[in-house]
């Protein structure tokens, strides 16, 4: 697990992006997977800025989002599927159908998570996956005690989890959801590549634990310690908590320019 502490947003946007044009230069018809939340915006902008510079295409490329509300109208602005086009797809080339994400409002939603961990393997699996995590340590909708070994699946949203999405919400919680679908854990550590975002103070306790502490199912993003290819972009206020802040600084500082993220 590398980590790398920056400056800001921008910058974290701007590092995760070059490692994602570098994979499409390499492999045009990589498949990238896409988290929604306010962490990942960085990102998504520098990348459309890059293609609107013509800097980058993702017309060759994929996509799977991470999770879906279940019961959401197809309409519905807070849809996932509805907030990755607004955020990122429609501002980017990708082909027509070319970003899937799991159908929140199947008739048998188990074999829809059956379906949706089928295509995912079909493609070829996820070349680059970006995660946000939640402030009690969640990634996707991996509430804490989920099965590291899950796979895409339905769960129960936390009233934790419900409380910081409510403000996508107008500020209702009872409009929030009480069900999602999303990737399993197991899904997630699949991906060849895992880019994490974290930003301001309320994560500094999860980061802490992701990085540094014991790896639990009550605080699942810390299943990734045992990943191979884990990057850790946090802004100071996110890295607050770590206690090899000043090491993590000096690594990164230290890396060749060629070895990238």
């Amino acid at each position: 697990m590398e980590v790398v502490i920056l400056a800001d947003a921008a910058e974290i946007g701007t590092v995760a992006a070059d490692a994602v044009g570098a994979l499409l230069a390499r492999k045009p018809d990589a498949v990238l997977g896409l988290a929604t939340g306010s962490s990942p915006l960085a990102v998504y902008d520098e990348l459309a800025a890059r293609y609107t510079a013509g800097q980058i295409s993702f017309r060759q490329a994929g996509g799977f989002t991470l999770d879906e509300y279940v019961g959401l109208p197809a309409d519905h602005p807070e849809r996932y599927r509805n907030v990755i086009d607004a955020v990122f797809v429609s501002r980017v080339d990708f082909g027509p159908g070319a970003v899937h994400g799991p159908d929140g409002l199947a008739a048998d939603i188990p074999a829809a998570c059956a379906a949706y961990e089928a295509a995912i393997r079909d493609a070829g699996g996820v070349d680059l996956q970006i995660v946000g995590i939640g402030t009690d340590g969640h990634i996707a909708f991996n509430e804490p005690g989920s099965s590291l070994a899950s796979r895409t699946r339905i769960k129960t949203l936390t009233r934790q989890t419900r409380l910081d999405n409510a403000r996508f919400f107008g500020g209702d919680l009872d409009a929030v959801p009480t069900h999602c679908l999303t990737q399993g854990l197991a899904t997630i550590m699949a991906a060849r590549h895992v880019i994490l975002v974290a930003l301001g103070r309320s994560k500094a306790e999860a980061v802490h634990h992701l990085v540094e502490g014991a790896v639990s199912a009550m605080w699942p993003a810390t299943i990734l310690q045992h990943h191979p290819h884990v990057t850790v972009l946090l802004d100071d206020a996110a890295a607050q908590r770590l206690q090899l802040i000043d090491y993590y600084r000096e690594t990164y500082r230290s890396k060749p320019d060629w070895q990238g993220i």
